[in-house]
C-alpha cells in the first residue's frame, strides 16, 4: 500500500484486486450495506488507514470516494435499462451503483436521483461526487468530477466514460461528503450588485426609500424597484385578488413575520420586501430562484427543486428581471 493513503487509496487496491481476481462489483445488500463496504472496513482495519480525517469529519463516504467507486466502471458498456457491469449499464444504473458501492442507496430512476440528498445551486458550487441532471422532465443523470468533468454513461452504442459537462444541468444534488451542506442549510448568498449605484433610480417613485433598504439588508437597490413595478406598478395602495398589499404585495401573514405593521406604508413594505429577498438570497444562492420564492415562497422553491413550473411563477421571475435591466441592474 506505499504511496496511497486514505480511502481513495483503499477504494483503488481493491478495485485492482477485483480486477485481478476476475471479480465483478458487488450489488447492495438488503440490509443497505454492502460486501465492498465491508471489504472497505477490513481494508482500512488491516492497514491502519483512517476513515475519518480527525474530530468533526465525516464518518461516511466523501464526494471523493463517490467518484473513486465511479471510476471502477469506466468502460463498462451503456445499455438501456442494464443494472449488472457484467453486462452492461445506463445513466441512473451507474450512479445507484457507485453509491451503493459505499452503502448508500439511491433511488433507480434519474428524476427521483435529481431529488436526493440537498440542492446545490450552479454548477460553479458543485463538488466532485455530487449528481448531475439534464433536462426537464429529466432524462440523464452523471456523477461530477470537477473541473467541468462528469462520469456518465451516455447513450446506446457508447460505454461509461468521463466527459465534459456538455450543458447546463437542471438539477444539482448533493447525498454525501463532510463537506456537504446539512439539510436546510444556506449555500453562499449570490448578491446582486448596484448597492451604490443610487443615480439609476432617478424618477423612480420611492427611490431613497430602495436605495436605503437595499443597503441596510444587501439587496440592490434596482432590484427592490423592479419588484415594486411588477408587484404593482409602485401603486401603493394596491391589493391582489389573493389578498396581497401594497407597493411589495405582501401576505398580510408574511408582513406580521416580518415586522411589518402596515403593508400600505411604503417605507415599512419596502423595507420588509429588502428582508424578505435578502433571506431568499442567502437561502438560494441565486437571483432567480430568490425571485421565485418571493413570488410562490420558498417552501415552493424547495418542494420543486426550482422554480414551481406554474405559469405565474415561471412568467414573474423574467418579468422581474427585464424590469431590473431597463432600470440599470
Amino acid at each position: 500500500m506505499t504511496g496511497m493513503t486514505g480511502v481513495s487509496g483503499v477504494l483503488s487496491r481493491i478495485s485492482e484486486l477485483q480486477l485481478q481476481l476476475g471479480l465483478t462489483p458487488p450489488a447492495a445488500t438488503t440490509n443497505g450495506g454492502t460486501a465492498f463496504a465491508a471489504a472497505l472496513r477490513d481494508a482500512t482495519s488491516a492497514t491502519g488507514v483512517a476513515t475519518t480525517a480527525g474530530p468533526g469529519a465525516s464518518s461516511g463516504p466523501t464526494g471523493a470516494d463517490v467518484v473513486a467507486a465511479a471510476k471502477k466502471y469506466l468502460g463498462t458498456p451503456y445499455v438501456f435499462g442494464g443494472t449488472d457491469p457484467a453486462k452492461g449499464l445506463d445513466c441512473s444504473a451507474l450512479v445507484q451503483r457507485a453509491y451503493a458501492d459505499l452503502g448508500v442507496d439511491l433511488p433507480r430512476n434519474s428524476w427521483q436521483q435529481a431529488k436526493a440528498g440537498t440542492a446545490v445551486h450552479g454548477l460553479a458550487n458543485a463538488r466532485p461526487g455530487d449528481i448531475l441532471a439534464f433536462d426537464s422532465p429529466v432524462d440523464h443523470v452523471a456523477i461530477y468530477l470537477g473541473g467541468n468533468k462528469m462520469i456518465a454513461a451516455p447513450k446506446p452504442g457508447d460505454h461509461v466514460k468521463i466527459q465534459s459537462v456538455y450543458e447546463k444541468p437542471t438539477h444539482i444534488r448533493r447525498v454525501v461528503g463532510a463537506e456537504a451542506a446539512p439539510a436546510g442549510s444556506a449555500p453562499t448568498a449570490v448578491r446582486p450588485a448596484g448597492l451604490q449605484d443610487s443615480g439609476k433610480l432617478a424618477g423612480v417613485p420611492y427611490a431613497d426609500m430602495f436605495i436605503a433598504a437595499g443597503r441596510r439588508h444587501g439587496v440592490a437597490p434596482t432590484l427592490l424597484a423592479a419588484v415594486a413595478k411588477v408587484e404593482s406598478g409602485y401603486d401603493r395602495t394596491a391589493v391582489s385578488k389573493a389578498g396581497a398589499q401594497g407597493l411589495m404585495q405582501l401576505m398580510p401573514a408574511t408582513a406580521r413575520e416580518l415586522g411589518v405593521r402596515d403593508s400600505f406604508d411604503p417605507a415599512q413594505a419596502i423595507e420588509g420586501a429588502a428582508k424578505l429577498l435578502s433571506r431568499h438570497l442567502d437561502e438560494f444562492g441565486s437571483v432567480p430562484l430568490a425571485l421565485a420564492a418571493y413570488n410562490a415562497g420558498a417552501g415552493a422553491v424547495h418542494r420543486h427543486g426550482g422554480i414551481r413550473p406554474y405559469a405565474e411563477t415561471r412568467a414573474y421571475v423574467p418579468k422581474v428581471q427585464k424590469a431590473w435591466t431597463a432600470l440599470g441592474g
